[in-house]
């Protein structure tokens, strides 16, 4: 899903757009010169986007990180367009399961030597004049230290023999590394080397970024907010005309895939879900990937627009505080609000169609299990249909009483909570409220609160929440690997310390199954290692079962897109329902951002 968002004010884009009245409406656009058209002499060919993004200061283009563990409020750094401005080595065809280089002109991964080395294409340069090399690459993969992606589970040692040529090497063959690397959107050296100096100091010492030098340069690190991002990719930000409202990418004409690339400009509407619903119904947008309200869809479909379904492969989950509330920390809590929950009510409020209750509780994507779990293993696993006497008995056992209709906690105290949920992602914001909803029926007070969707994922990290909304599962990759990251590190102990707290606050390490006790960071890693399909397939299935009985957060529906593309206005050559290309995950190897480095989305002939 989007991942970080903000609001809109009205100025003009200059060169791009007109100026537009004081007095107009924030949710107004401003209007391209040229109508958007392509190809007429003396007009400017645009693509309108959009993504929520908050304007400096506030926002900032410290691309560090991504797309694994990136600085928060990033200027569209979190978004499908960063691979038009940083591209990374290689787009992964999800259908096909196969890579297809952008910047990159091969890979190989050699388990015998334990290394896998990227080639470059030759002659790539960055805006700012100097060469893209491979050094370029190390700097990345240090930036990524500094922001503890997972990839450093993995990586034992970094070399650039030359200048076109990246050796990254390890110890046991990951087959997830292939993702870690070539889908890191690269970054210059020019403006992060210094940082990545220090940081392999740190690496070169045995160090990491829990202790002494690291732990200091990670705190400087987030407070570094460059005025620029130096690019590499076919367009750039227009810093100048940057407002509330909207931004413009324009062409870098030296830029890899400049060639194909054929707009003119992208102008990115600011906005979240209801913003951007009034911009799709006026057909100022091309093109958007929010999570619209099931409502939007009759009439966006009656203004022209198709409305695209892409599998999300992740969707909204109720995380729990379990540092602040002991009783959270009982599993038999959590199992009780897994059977207590309506989910396919749940999802039916928040997307209608595009919202399929999660039936599986493993962490990962429906669309895998198949894939990845034997029939003994899908055998074992508690697919927590609702069951309000189940839940009852749980809660219970657990300690919990009920005065009347009301429940009290095993401390005595009555069961009141508060969940917080993005206010502007309308599909999560429906969903908050709704478990709300279902929560206080049962007899367990829990009141909703929309806050600003920068600051939320901010507070679950520093543990300053009861009950909220975030992600479970993954769009970054078919592998469950990446899915239990998501649920595993991201909002919890391993990745929240960049923000300096806990957030849910689930031990990881000597946890108590029924298979034993284990070790949940350490499993994470392997279940992405090896490159035997089948010894994977073991270790996946150990932490799905895990996942299924411990679940630290309760995955509530899986988000299928709804997705409107307006074909024949100004852009041609969206991919028709049921294209192959449309299994490519929205937020990960978006289909459009593909398509224009291709060439085959373009603006419509006049």
């Amino acid at each position: 899903m989007s991942t970080s968002w903000s609001r809109r004010d009205i100025l003009k884009a200059v060169g791009l757009t007109t100026a537009a009245g004081a007095g107009v409406a924030a949710c107004s656009p401003a209007t391209p010169e040229g109508g958007g058209g392509g190809g007429g002499e003396g007009s400017a060919s645009t693509f309108h986007g959009a993504w929520p993004f908050m304007p400096p200061p506030e926002g900032h283009f410290n691309f560090a990180g991504l797309p694994y563990a990136g600085v928060p409020t990033s200027i569209i750094g979190d978004g499908i367009y960063r691979d038009l401005l940083v591209p990374p080595s290689a787009m992964w065809l999800w259908a096909e399961k196969k890579w297809e280089y952008l910047i990159a002109e091969s890979h190989e991964l050699d388990t015998e030597g334990g290394t896998l080395t990227v080639k470059l294409k030759p002659g790539l340069t960055w805006s700012d004049g100097s060469d893209l090399t491979s050094q370029d690459y190390l700097t990345t993969f240090y930036m990524q230290f500094i922001q503890r992606s997972p990839a450093w589970d993995f990586i034992t040692g970094l070399e650039a023999p030359d200048d076109t040529t990246v050796v990254v090497s390890f110890e046991d063959p990951p087959a997830v590394l292939e993702r870690y690397v070539l889908k890191s959107n690269i970054l210059a050296t020019s403006q992060y080397g210094d940082w990545a100096e220090r940081a392999k100091a740190i690496v070169d010492a045995g160090g990491t970024m829990d202790e002494g030098d690291g732990e200091a340069l990670g705190t400087e690190f987030q407070a570094f907010k460059p005025e620029n991002v130096v690019v590499s990719g076919p367009y750039d930000f227009d810093y100048d005309t940057i407002t509330n409202t909207q931004l413009t990418l324009v062409r870098n004409e030296s830029g890899y895939g400049a060639e194909k690339v054929v707009f003119d400009a992208l102008v990115i509407y600011a906005g979240e879900t209801t913003e951007v619903t009034s911009l799709v119904q006026s057909g100022d947008v091309d093109y958007a990937t929010h999570g619209f309200a099931p409502a939007s869809e009759e009439p966006f479909e009656a203004a022209g627009y198709t409305i695209l379904r892409p599998p999300v492969y992740s969707g909204p989950a109720l995380y729990l505080n379990q540092d602040q509330f002991p009783e959270f920390a009982d599993v038999r809590t959590r199992k009780a609000f897994a059977y207590l929950i309506d989910r396919e009510v749940n999802g039916q409020i928040a997307l209608a169609d595009s919202g399929k209750a999660v039936v599986n509780m493993v962490g990962f994507s429906d669309n895998f299990v198949d894939e990845w779990l034997t029939d003994e293993v899908k055998g074992k696993i508690d697919t927590y249909e609702q069951d309000v006497d189940k839940a009852t008995s749980l809660l219970e056992e657990a300690g919990w009483t009920k005065e009347g209709d009301a429940w009290m906690t095993p401390e005595g105290k009555a069961a009141a909570y508060e969940i917080q949920f993005p206010q502007t992602f309308a599909d999560w914001s429906a969903s908050g409220k709704n478990i709300a909803e279902q929560l206080s029926e049962f007899g367990i007070s829990v009141t909703a609160r929309g806050l600003d969707d920068k600051q939320a994922p901010i507070d679950i990290d520093k543990g300053d929440f009861q009950m909220a909304i975030q992600a479970w599962g993954s769009s970054a990759h078919p592998h469950p690997h990446f899915s239990f990251v998501q649920d595993l590190f991201v909002h919890n102990i391993p990745i929240a310390k960049n923000q300096g707290g806990k957030g849910y606050a689930f031990p990881l390490q000597d946890v108590e199954t029924s298979a034993g006790t284990v070790n949940l960071e350490e499993l994470v890693t392997k279940s992405g290692q090896g490159l035997d399909v089948e010894e994977q397939k073991k270790n996946v299935s150990v932490v799905a079962l895990a996942f299924n009985e411990l679940l630290p957060i309760i995955p509530i529906f899986e988000r299928y897109g709804n997705n409107p593309a307006l074909e024949g206005v100004r852009v041609q050559g969206f991919p028709e329902p049921g294209d192959p290309i449309l299994e490519n995950a929205p937020y990960a190897d978006n289909f459009v951002t593909l398509e224009m480095f291709r060439g085959t989305i373009t603006p419509v002939e006049e």
